[in-house]
């Protein structure tokens, strides 16, 4: 079972394979994981394995943590990150105080390290948000996660918790008008007896055609990197990742991949 939990409220830098050296921002607590999703092939586990005990950092001390990492790191290291990340055990939108805490790390970025990009990993069940949306408008990288389209495979691989139809969070991408990167995960194997392999047409053309009316800066496609909680699956190939990214290049789109 993996347990790979992340500090709290800051972590690293970590080498990213998407976004080079990567200071990452955990809103969550550090010996626990709260997400809107519970995805089978989430590093952290699964959520019910590991309930927190402790509370989530507030506002104030994600910022307090934030400016001394990037004194020392300046100081000390040598060296400023290429991005500020939210990330870490969980959806960082649904922190109380999310807006405000975008708002404090554009500051702090622009104080010490105004090189950096903000990024924010992000499920996308609170996309529709008014105030998450005007958030996440103002970071400089809003990757919004969308693994298919298809409900059933949602259900089965992303588990939402609670209320989740992705023709709705694909509609609320679209609000976005183009200030958005689409991050999907591809992956082989199997839960519980059925596929997970959605890297063949029946996936990808819907996802395509979801593409197209999101018009994103950028789609991420990547496959697993690390353990994951069902040891059935396994990774995409490059070939297979190579040959999507085509597809996404003949709308027009910009696409990276991690292997």
């Amino acid at each position: 079972m993996p347990t790979l939990l992340f500090s709290s409220p800051i972590f690293g830098p970590v080498r990213s394979r998407r976004l080079g050296i990567s200071l990452g921002i955990n809103l969550m607590p550090a010996d626990g994981k709260i997400c809107t999703f519970d995805c089978i092939y989430c590093e952290c586990g699964l959520n019910a394995d590991f309930r927190p005990k402790t509370r989530r950092p507030t506002r104030e001390e994600v910022a307090s943590a934030l400016e001394q990492r990037l004194i020392s790191m300046r100081d000390v290291d040598g060296c400023l990150p290429d991005v500020l990340t939210f990330a870490g055990n969980g959806e960082p939108t649904i922190h109380p105080d999310f807006p405000a805490i975008i708002d404090d790390t554009i500051r702090l970025r622009d104080i010490y390290c105004p090189q950096a990009k903000v990024s924010v990993l992000s499920n996308a069940t609170r996309a529709h948000i008014p105030e998450i949306k005007a958030a996440l408008m103002r970071v400089d990288n809003n990757i919004l996660k969308l693994d298919t389209v298809d409900a059933e495979y949602i259900n089965m691989v992303d588990q939402p918790v609670g209320v989740y139809d992705v023709h709705q969070v694909v509609e609320a991408m679209c609000q976005y008008e183009g200030k958005c990167i689409v991050q999907t995960m591809f992956m082989k194997g199997e839960c519980e007896g059925k596929s997970v392999d959605n890297t063949g047409d029946r996936y990808i053309g819907p996802w395509l055609e979801a593409l197209k009316k999101i018009s994103p800066q950028q789609v991420m496609i990547y496959t697993i990197d690390r353990e994951t909680p069902l040891s059935s699956l396994c990774k995409a190939t490059p070939d297979e990742l190579d040959a999507i990214a085509q597809r996404v290049e003949e709308l027009g789109l910009t696409v990276s991949v991690s292997y």
